[in-house]
């Protein structure tokens, strides 16, 4: 299995970015997708995670209301779109699959999104 993240990023506060996960070698349903991140000096922590074949999701608290994650089965695609950003945003973002949330077997590269005027 191989996750494939894009679409960081510079942005101005409050901009909106769309991240990219492509997953090849395994269908989406197989997996529990989710977005994990790393401000320098900090642990990576949890973002958001979705259960491809439930259709459920979780969010970090932080970033609620703010951030949506969606999947196109099309493309095998996971998405996460990232609204009103703030600078405490910026981090490298890693896509990350799994058979549960916050248990993940596969690692994707990271993708810097960075938030600043």
């Amino acid at each position: 299995v191989q996750l494939q993240a894009s679409g960081g990023g510079l942005v101005q506060p409050g901009s909106s970015l769309k991240l990219s996960c492509r997953v090849s070698g395994r269908t989406l349903d197989d997996y529990v997708i989710a977005w994990t991140r790393q401000a320098p000096g900090k642990e990576r922590e949890g973002v958001s995670c979705l259960d491809t074949s439930t259709g459920n999701s979780w969010y970090t608290n932080s970033v609620k209301g703010r951030f949506t994650i969606s999947r196109d089965n099309a493309k095998n695609t996971v998405y996460l779109q990232m609204n009103y950003l703030k600078p405490e945003d910026t981090a490298v973002y890693y896509c990350a699959a799994g058979e549960y949330c916050n248990e993940y077997d596969y690692w994707g590269q990271g993708t810097q999104v960075t938030v600043s005027s």
